[in-house]
């Protein structure tokens, strides 16, 4: 190493050995100007190594191949997940601006090595005379992984082809990351400033505390700010007496994207439908969806738009019962209107408290942020033997960000959770998990480091976060995420943790959220702030009783968004040139209530559109809770929500083992068999008939 390039490690702590606590990344000493370079060594490095197994002239070996490239992606790795957590999580003009240039990059290098002609005709090799190689099941697993990649990736396809495929992700790249920054840049730039008590009107006393918080952050002392972030949004929604405002604030809230201005992410969506498009025919598909599902338990977009089909009439129907019932309330009050969107969550407060004595003020202050943190930790104690340990002294990205050392029963380090839980200008919406560093045994005993990210309502100085029921279920959502990447037992990085089927993925974070609503441990920790007083069984026994209230609005507004996105993954191109009017004519067709609007909108569906991930496969959030519904049910059957026998099985099969086998055999595995649709409807209280108005 010259002495220059000596000198640039130094200064750029991307480039060199951390020795921070753990090996967490230096984030007091990383700034945005460190990433190009950064980005810059660790592709090189990558491509490098790439080269040498590709040009290995000894035999193609599972060794020499498959785990010689399992083991080059570590740096590169490094720097990306570094680079990709700060700018979801917290970022700036700096980083935005690295991002779009790196996106592509980091496709294009994706494409390269995954087309590699040399490399892929090893890995083919390999594949062809899997049978004798006398692999353990882990290595044929991964061996298996990486040939259906590669050839998913168009490495078995002709020179013009493989080119013309690395061009379309370059491309979608680029613009799935401008996307997301034009949604960040559209909620960044709209705040509603409550002028006093009138525009208060209707507000208990925790939204307006969050409301002056959220205005502080945001130099306006003394005044209150309502944001497009969901907690902050839907509570004002939910309260707000003034119907003028509530309109104001929802319909900026569903125009994200969606202003015509330079944020317009409308005709993004266009060509990334049809890029898609053609880029699923190059590989042999009939769409992206049938693509993107052939790696998924539905296998085919028939099959899962056959479960959103079977959930969707039920839910419809009982969305238009609940709305008659919202429509009558509102006239009783001597509002000469119909029920538009923005008065929903509104009247569906008002009606939960006369039917249930239920007020979502009465709840909140029981539900305190740092218990519900401590009733995750107490749960996966229980379930798993783990425990979490506060660290202070570590480097964070934000000084909001908290760190736990987490340990097994026996004592042993398991690895590091990060949680990242306030709302700010420089997070995009959401809540999501990440990892910082995966687990994994091929480069040593490498332990996870994982990441939730959410978006709460920060408290005024000195009290403490309230959380709504919804963000307790989001707290404990992504935290079933993270035991997945925390308590992964593999060897192999490719498969390890969370690197599972997307209708697969969600079944850990799904099936966690059945323990907040138990007693045994809501009762535990949802305490009064302010005197200490445990949640009166009888608010208790209310709120449980009162949990599938309004989940048809909730059923109605997701499954619209999942046939939405299927739609615009199975149509030809030409026919969602016009997102907006392809958007209403499947709306249409489904016959989605007025009074209700989709959860994402398509200018703002991060899921489908700010990336890959969640494309065709928004379903999957309720394919998978086919699975936890029926998971939950073995606990049940078990006699103990924390029977030890149940919980073994599960982690030995579900969290734990990675993407070691087909998801499929997996649940198996674990349960016995697979379950059907009806387990959803009985848990969202939709499998009767629509009851009657009161």
């Amino acid at each position: 190493m010259s002495e220059a390039t000596t000198d640039q490690a130094t200064e750029n702590p991307l480039l060199s050995h951390w020795d921070t606590p753990f090996g967490l990344p230096p984030f007091d000493r990383i700034r945005p100007e460190h990433f190009r370079p950064a980005f810059d060594r660790a592709l090189a490095a990558h491509r490098a190594a790439v080269e040498a197994i590709a040009a290995d002239p000894a035999p193609a070996s599972f060794d020499n191949t498959v785990a010689a490239l399992e083991r080059s992606w570590q740096a590169l790795s490094r720097v990306s997940a570094t680079f990709h957590l700060l700018t979801g999580a917290h970022t700036n003009d700096a980083l935005e601006a690295v991002d779009l240039e790196v996106s592509p990059r980091l496709a294009r290098h994706h494409s390269e090595v995954f087309q590699h002609e040399k490399l892929f005709r090893r890995i083919d090799a390999l594949y062809a005379r899997r049978e004798s190689l006398g692999l353990d099941a882990e290595q044929q697993r991964v061996l298996e992984r990486y040939h259906t990649a590669f050839v998913r990736a168009g490495a078995a396809l002709a020179p013009q082809a493989r080119d013309r495929l690395a061009a379309i992700n370059e491309r979608l790249a680029l613009l799935g990351t401008t996307f997301g920054q034009n949604v960040l840049a559209d909620e960044k730039s709209f705040v509603l400033v409550l002028e006093g008590e009138d525009d208060l009107a209707g507000l208990p006393d925790f939204v307006r505390e969050a409301a002056r918080a959220a205005a502080e952050e945001r130099g306006l002392a003394g005044q209150h700010v309502i944001t497009l972030a969901r907690s902050s949004i839907e509570p004002f929604l939910q309260f707000s007496a003034r119907r003028d405002l509530r309109e104001k604030a929802f319909r900026a809230f569903i125009a994200r994207g969606d202003n015509g201005g330079a944020t317009d992410n409308k005709a993004l969506v266009a060509e990334m439908v049809a890029l898609r498009e053609e880029r699923a025919r190059l590989l042999g598909f009939a769409s992206h969806a049938h693509f993107r599902l052939a790696e998924a338990m539905a296998k085919t977009p028939e099959a899962a738009r056959a479960m959103l089909d079977a959930v969707w009439a039920p839910a419809r129907a009982h969305a238009l019962r609940h709305r008659d019932e919202l429509q009558a309330l509102m006239t009783a009050e001597g509002v000469n209107a119909a029920l538009a969107a923005w008065d929903w969550r509104y009247y569906a407060e008002k009606l939960r408290k006369a039917r249930y004595d239920l007020d979502e003020a009465e709840i909140k202050p029981y539900l305190q942020l740092d218990r519900l943190i401590e009733a995750a930790f107490y749960t996966a104690g229980r379930l798993f033997g783990l425990s979490f340990t506060p660290l202070a002294g570590v480097p964070v990205y934000h000084p909001d960000v908290r760190v736990w050392e987490v340990r097994g029963a026996d004592g042993r380090h398991v690895g590091i959770f990060i949680g990242d839980y306030f709302a700010r200008p420089s997070k995009r919406s959401g809540a999501w998990m990440t990892s910082l560093r995966a687990q994994e045994k091929l480069s040593g005993e490498i332990a996870p480091v994982v990441v939730n990210v959410m978006n709460f309502s920060k408290a005024a100085p000195g009290e403490p976060a309230l959380l709504s029921f919804d963000d307790a279920r989001t707290l404990f959502h992504e935290f079933g995420h993270a035991l997945h990447g925390l308590m992964s037992d593999v060897t192999y990085p490719l498969i390890s943790g969370t690197a599972v089927a997307t209708d697969f993925v969600e079944l850990p974070s799904q099936l966690y959220e059945h323990w907040l609503e138990r007693p045994e441990v809501l009762g535990r920790f949802a305490v009064h702030y302010k005197t200490g007083e445990p949640i009166p069984q009888r608010l208790l026994d209310r709120l449980l009783t009162a949990r599938h209230f309004d989940q048809d609005f909730a059923t109605v507004e997701y499954v619209a968004s999942a046939i939405v996105d299927l739609d615009f993954h199975t149509a030809e191109a030409r026919e969602a040139a016009d997102p907006a009017a392809f958007e209403r004519r499947t709306l249409e067709r489904i016959g989605m209530p007025a009074e209700i609007v989709m959860r994402h909108r398509t200018p703002h569906f991060l899921h489908a559109f700010s990336g890959e991930g969640y494309a065709a496969a928004y379903y999957s959030y309720m394919w998978s809770e086919m699975l936890d519904a029926d998971a939950f049910a073995a606990f049940e059957e078990a006699g103990d929500v924390f029977d030890p026998s149940t919980a073994q099985r599960l982690r030995d099969y579900i969290y734990a083992a990675g993407n070691r086998r087909d998801p499929a055999e997996a649940y198996r595995l674990f349960r016995g068999a697979l379950p059907k649709v009806d387990a959803v409807l009985k848990k969202r209280g939709l499998s009767g008939a629509p009851s009657p108005a009161t």
